[in-house]
């Protein structure tokens, strides 16, 4: 019997209604209406990260290992992971994630799933704990701390068999998520797995038995897996307007930027090749890396690589230490020229106090707004800091740094993207008002600060 056509379409009317009331059916959603974990937020807040790579590489002069090399070949004499966390923690870094196991399969813990590990080595007479070592230096230092474990193994047999690899990656990851205490990241890195079947879904359940507040990295390719992504290349640069928000295949997913590059150009790993020396990057080079990484609202993941003594070489330390000063002469707290103002009311304050946990909002619902400051004197700046409050999503879609000419409002910047961080830099120009023009939001903008400075470059 055929249905009238008003039946047919009341028929799909309720079908449709019943399937987006049955729970665990996904339901269609913009950019907006996704919305960060609070340990995504978390993560984001931290900012500057540095990953470690130390291992058998270290005395090979190798950045890939291929898995042949003896046990033996890891001797270092002087290992100090409290040097590596105090070096580093100069620079402004707040955690700090170990490769526990790089490519070559060599584990930096006794691990006892394999004999390819410390245990087999002659430092600390095969009694040492690499990663013990250091997540407690990275405590004592007030860091948090993250492990990198390979998914790629060269050298353990059982990789050619996926469910027994399987099987060995999970054991060990289930000795490092329960002993080492609580994990800031954990690194899943997809180089050199083409072809290989692993199962992701299982490795992640197991993290999140242990270790639910830890953040997983991963690549674009893993999308349902990982926390965090990769920007795409290792220059240390978020290229264009960076969203929180990605599309894969239709997925919508929060996925916030980690920008990863190495202290040294070129090498993760040390080298006692003459070019490592010479491929320290400078002060103003490492500026540039944090301004195009957290300056765009991403995570700066800065590489350094401790020498065969095991310690982070002498100029390496007072390169990090050269660039902490630098940043927080540029962008530090006393650096805020927006903290002393004229009167200006508390939702407006509460932008320009250095306190993130407080934030102006525009009127709720609001397509577009102003943050105006009367700065209270002429005051000359060249870079304007701005951060959005991201637990209720990424909702502006444009904005600009304005500033009053005498005559009416010039605009010195203007982008689309805001998200965790968004520094501008422009022509210096002096003015007592300034303001920040919301062009474009969905829902209601909430900027947690607004700040102005004089970099003078």
């Amino acid at each position: 019997m055929t249905k009238h056509p008003s039946l047919r379409r009341l028929a799909s009317c309720l079908a449709v209604a019943l399937l987006a009331s049955l729970p665990g059916v996904p339901r269609a959603e913009s950019f907006t209406d996704v919305k960060p974990s609070p340990q995504q937020v978390a993560w984001q807040d931290l900012e500057f990260g540095v990953i470690v790579h130390f291992g058998t590489n270290t005395f090979l002069d190798r950045e890939w290992g291929d898995g042949t090399a003896p046990a033996s070949v890891f001797h270092p004499d002087k290992v100090d992971p409290d040097q590596w966390a105090r070096a580093v923690k100069a620079a402004g870094v707040r955690y700090m994630v170990l490769v526990a196991k790089h490519h070559d399969g060599f584990a930096l813990w006794p691990t006892g799933q394999t004999d390819y590990s410390v245990k087999a080595s002659p430092w600390k007479g095969g009694k040492g704990d690499l990663v013990r070592m250091a997540s407690d230096a990275a405590k004592k230092n007030g860091l948090g701390f993250g492990v990198y474990l390979s998914p790629w193994d060269r050298h353990d047999p059982r990789y050619k068999d996926s469910a027994a690899y399987d099987k060995y990656y999970l054991s060990q990851m289930e000795e490092l998520v329960q002993h080492y205490g609580p994990l800031t990241e954990w690194w899943l890195d997809g180089a050199g797995s083409a072809g290989h079947v692993y199962d992701f879904a299982k490795y992640v359940e197991t993290l999140r038995t242990y270790q639910p507040n830890t953040m997983v990295f991963a690549d674009v390719a893993l999308f349902d897996y990982g926390d965090i992504r990769w920007v795409g290349n290792e220059q240390g640069v978020v290229q264009g307007e960076n969203w929180n928000v990605i599309d894969r295949h239709g997925q919508l997913r929060w996925r916030p930027l980690e920008v990863d590059t190495p202290l040294h150009k070129d090498h993760w790993f040390f080298s006692s090749k003459p070019d490592f020396a010479t491929s320290l990057k400078t002060v103003d080079e490492l500026m540039d890396n944090w301004e195009n990484s957290v300056g765009k609202g991403g995570q700066f993941m800065l590489g350094v690589a401790p020498d065969t003594h095991g310690l982070l070489p002498d100029a390496d330390v007072r390169r990090l230490a050269e660039f902490g000063k630098a940043l927080k002469a540029r962008y530090g707290d006393e650096a805020n020229l927006a903290v002393k103002h004229g009167a200006v009311d508390d939702n407006v304050a509460a932008a320009l106090d250095n306190d993130r946990a407080t934030f102006w909002s525009a009127p709720a619902g609001s397509a577009n707004a102003t943050l105006e400051v009367d700065l209270g004197r002429d005051v000359t700046f060249d870079h304007a800091m701005s951060m959005e409050w991201l637990d209720g999503g990424q909702n502006v879609h444009g904005y600009a740094v304005q500033v009053w000419d005498g005559k009416g409002w010039k605009t010195v910047a203007q982008a689309q993207a805001i998200g965790h961080m968004k520094i501008d830099a422009f022509e210096p120009v002096t003015a007592r008002r300034v303001r920040l023009n919301i062009l474009s939001a969905v829902g209601t903008a909430r900027i947690r600060e607004f700040k102005l400075f004089k970099v003078g470059h």
